[in-house]
């Protein structure tokens, strides 16, 4: 299973992965409440129908979980996969880089309208002088960047390239990003933006991403420490890859899904509801659900780091490279996890598993709320 995202302890410390990474530790654990059952799940999508088996099989699948209002309903893993493994959530990361933003915005410790420049000096007179955190939150920042992993020569290849190597300085490189459009005139994905707007986070709030994402952890009774790479070993001042680098066990992703329904765990409110309507919202015409360029996806729209399926925000999916997802249908109280390994090189399977996964994990939800 060489093609798998599983990304546990023993593999980051692996010399040929050379992942940096810091643990965040699992001190409450609780673990769901089960009644499982068999999902009857029709996915009609990529020019065909197919039951759950198929769909699992077509799109590389490392791991199904299913939450049903805070029950664990369903639960599948691929051979070699255990419930207990750190699954890489690459892009996915950026929803929980949301969820602790939020908290940072609920104690009031962070503006979202504030220049992100008032916390960042460092990014004065880079494509970032003029942009705001809620920009950076709306990837509306207008910098001159363009997301290409395709390409290996590409300026996303090297800056990602930095953490893959531990290499460090991905923070900095960020001064070396130029103005592009006006911000909030338009929507390009850049985890750059995610990279700011950790940093202006973590300078509101004097927390690092691990810090803040510990007290999560506790306050949900995530069952598995996590893990979070670093641009490089932290002895030498590696910083959290927040936008890329969270592995989690499936149980505890869906334990993020859970939070985005109403920022409540068992009654206790983690971050303000205010805040999950915000973030599970698209902000502008242009970020409606089918307004995206149709090369990101024409089945979802974007919020604050999270994917709207629906205007009104019912609906929203954490999204990562080569199929990381967590959806949360918000009124139904209903939570997906699906993990994958899907081959990246080609970007038109890419797009095409990735299409049919919108299609279908809703479908999933549709199940386990007729099973319920």
């Amino acid at each position: 299973m060489s093609n798998k995202t599983m990304v546990d302890l023993d593999l980051f410390r692996e010399p040929q992965h050379g992942f940096e990474h810091v643990v965040v530790p699992a001190t409450a654990p609780s673990p769901w409440p089960r009644a499982e059952c068999d999902l009857d799940v029709r996915i009609v999508g990529a020019g065909r129908l197919m039951a759950l088996p198929e769909f699992l099989d077509v799109t590389s699948s490392t791991s199904l979980v299913v939450v049903v209002d805070g029950t664990l309903v369903h639960e599948w893993y691929a051979e070699g996969v255990t419930a207990a493994d750190r699954l890489l959530g690459n892009s996915a990361t950026k929803s929980a880089l949301a969820l602790v933003t939020g908290i940072a915005v609920s104690r009031g410790q962070l503006d979202a309208q504030m220049p992100v420049v008032r916390l960042v000096p460092e990014l004065l007179g880079s494509g970032y002088s003029e942009v705001t955190v809620a920009q950076l939150l709306t990837m509306t920042s207008g910098v001159g960047w363009v997301e290409d992993y395709h390409d290996p020569e590409s300026r996303a290849s090297a800056w990602v390239k930095r953490w893959r190597e531990g290499l460090g300085g991905s923070r900095e490189a960020l001064r070396e990003i130029p103005p592009g459009a006006a911000p909030g005139s338009r929507y390009a994905y850049c985890s750059p933006d995610s990279t700011a707007l950790d940093w202006a986070r973590e300078r509101a709030t004097g927390q690092t991403f691990p810090t803040a994402l510990a007290e999560v952890w506790q306050a949900v009774g995530a069952e598995r420490p996590a893990v979070v790479g670093l641009d490089a070993a932290a002895d030498a001042g590696g910083i959290a890859m927040a936008a890329a680098a969270l592995g989690a066990c499936a149980r505890d992703w869906a334990r993020l899904g859970r939070l985005q329904i109403d920022g409540t765990w068992d009654g206790v409110r983690v971050v303000e509801e205010s805040w999950v309507e915000a973030s599970s919202r698209p902000h502008a015409p242009f970020l409606e659900p089918g307004r995206l360029p149709s090369t990101i996806t024409t089945h979802a729209g974007f919020g604050y780091h999270w994917w709207p399926m629906t205007g009104d925000g019912g609906r929203v999916m954490a999204d990562g490279m080569r199929g990381q997802f967590v959806y949360v249908d918000r009124p139904r109280r209903i939570v997906v996890v699906k993990t994958s390994a899907w081959p990246y090189a080609d970007s038109w399977w890419d797009r095409q598993c990735r299409d049919l996964c919108y299609l279908a994990i809703p479908a999933i939800a549709e199940a386990a709320a007729a099973s319920a």
